[in-house]
């Protein structure tokens, strides 16, 4: 005998595009890649169907495996996978979210940038996708090492497995630069290496924290004769037999988990030099640049993935008579997390446009301001998504819980908030060209909305008082990214989100949680591009 009928539970959000999103399909015509449309969708319709979503729950649930030695004792330092783990890859791979961007036509950062924004069914494969997308910059820097690796790295398929990089069909890099005593101050590092005669070095020391460590290459800072210098190191050395790259233990993460991040041992492993010897730092630089940049959109990818989560609970879930759609204050709410996602995709999109365009000034404060600012908003966001949900919201089941964890990494990935907001001050001090060209950005929108002038007018104040900056880094950065975002909005957004964000975070006339904008603002046009149209 059943003892009740289960009603008023809200049907799973499956079987819709997750690229059937506004602010992203007008950003991508804008920024140069429209011509990717037709795959964006492609993308977004597997991303949103229940296969693909399962992969994505299971390479968290079964996380990955370290094996340091086979059954007869001998060194083999594995990671095994679920198999969920490997489909995921292989779309990602098979879609150029990786390296592809580097070999394609105009407006190719931008379209990678939509794929790897809809593809967010896990974000734990998002890291050797990313660290490979970032390692063929730093890589030309070496002409004839690029020229073998390079090919390899933009392929389109996945080949997993320890074998010679050379001899597969596609590879994946990783990046091995932390280490236990220095974190983030890189040039604290005490990995030696030791030059040969035939051009290799052979390197020695412990690295804190290397993601992916099943990657077929790595690039690894150690110290050379000259100093703090990049290398490129295969886990397999062209003989076949496996380069002494000594994996220790996986780290128990608070999220992330389907991804493997490994503390590793390096033991006389061979490698080549990448870039001038003792200018290690200089090497990697847009290679930092561009992990920052995927920072911000994977935080600007979650935060849509946790507004459409709550906006289609929100809508089907009915409270005290009505649906809880139709409660002014969880409309508020619901606005509210929508005009923080719209601000950042717009932003996320305008930054690798300027990847493809080679605006460089721009890119160099915009991005450093951006990384700081959307990766800082996205746990507050995840959270207050989730109580949406409610108490069904905080069970593992709803799937929050795992993009909650997920939400702080990428404030702390490629330099924490500190480091980014003190790079954004000394850009500003070093390379003035960049506050022009932020001003430049900002002021095409002057005369558009008295709110905004009058924060670009409060920012450039700011920015006289030089004494006490370092102490006010990230109040000035906060502001640097909101009025950037606020001109982008104004210049480019859907009116009613433009006002609404000028109106609460501009003009102030906001509280400190989500859900306290103020009347007045066309909430039905902004909760409308945020609801998902479930199939």
């Amino acid at each position: 005998m059943t003892t009740h009928d289960v009603f008023n539970q809200v049907p799973p959000l499956t079987g819709y595009d997750v690229a059937d999103d506004p602010a992203l399909l007008d950003g991508l015509f804008r920024e140069g890649g429209g011509w990717a449309t037709e795959e964006i969708h492609e993308l977004g319709r597997l991303a949103g169907g229940e296969e693909a979503q399962e992969w994505g729950r299971l390479a968290n649930e079964y996380r990955p495996v370290l094996r340091t030695h086979d059954r007869y004792g001998h060194r083999v330092d594995e990671v095994e996978f679920h198999p969920a783990w490997h489909e995921l890859m292989k779309v990602a791979v098979g879609h150029g979210l990786h390296a592809r961007a580097w070999t394609e036509r105009a407006g190719a950062h931008v379209a990678r940038a939509a794929k790897f924004y809809v593809w967010r069914v896990d974000a734990g494969h998002g890291c050797p996708i990313s660290m490979t997308y970032a390692a063929v910059p730093a890589l030309r820097q070496e002409p004839d090492l690029a020229r073998e690796y390079e090919p390899l790295l933009t392929s389109g398929t996945y080949d997993f497995g320890l074998r010679p990089p050379l001899t597969k069909a596609g590879i994946l890099a990783g990046m091995s630069m932390t280490e236990k005593q220095g974190g983030s101050d890189v040039r604290a590092n005490t990995t030696r290496a030791v030059p040969q005669a035939d051009g290799t070095y052979l390197l020695t020391g412990h690295k804190w924290f290397t993601s992916a460590p099943m990657c077929d290459v790595f690039l690894v800072l150690a110290q050379a004769p000259e100093g703090l210098t990049c290398f490129l190191l295969p886990r397999v050395l062209p003989d076949g037999t496996l380069n002494p790259m000594r994996l220790q233990r996986l780290k128990d993460k608070l999220g992330n988990h389907s991804n493997a991040s490994a503390e590793v041992e390096y033991e006389r492993a061979v490698a080549w030099r990448v870039g001038e010897a003792g200018r290690g730092v200089r090497t990697i630089i847009e290679m930092v640049n561009m992990t920052r940049l995927d920072c911000v959109i994977g935080a600007a990818a979650g935060m849509r993935q946790g507004l459409v989560q709550a906006a289609h609970h929100v809508t089907h879930r009915q409270a005290f008579g009505a649906a809880l759609i139709d409660q002014p204050l969880m409309r508020n709410v619901v606005a509210d997390l929508a005009v923080e996602s719209e601000a950042a995709t717009v932003l996320m999109l305008r930054l690798a446009g300027a990847t493809d365009r080679g605006e460089t000034a721009f890119k160099r404060l915009a991005l450093a301001a951006g990384k700081y600012w959307v990766t800082k908003r996205w746990p507050a966001h995840s959270a207050e998504a989730l109580e949406c949900l409610g108490g069904n919201g905080y069970v593992e089941e709803s799937g929050m819980p795992r993009l909650f964890r997920e939400s702080p990494l990428n404030s702390v990935w490629e330099g924490s908030g500190n480091v980014a907001a003190l790079d954004v001050l000394r850009a500003m001090l070093k390379e003035p060209e960049t506050v022009e060209a932020y001003f430049a950005e900002v002021g095409a929108a002057t005369g558009a909305d008295r709110r905004l002038d009058e924060a670009v007018t409060r920012i450039k104040n700011e920015l006289t008082d030089t004494a006490t900056a370092e102490l006010r880094a990230r109040r000035i950065v906060e502001r640097l990214a909101l009025v950037l975002q606020g001109a982008l909005l104004v210049r480019h957004g859907h009116p009613a989100v433009a006002d609404a964000f000028c109106a609460s975070r501009l003009d102030r006339d906001w509280g400190t949680a989500f859900g306290t904008l103020p009347p007045g603002l066309d909430l039905d046009a902004i909760i409308a591009r945020a609801t998902p149209k479930a199939g």
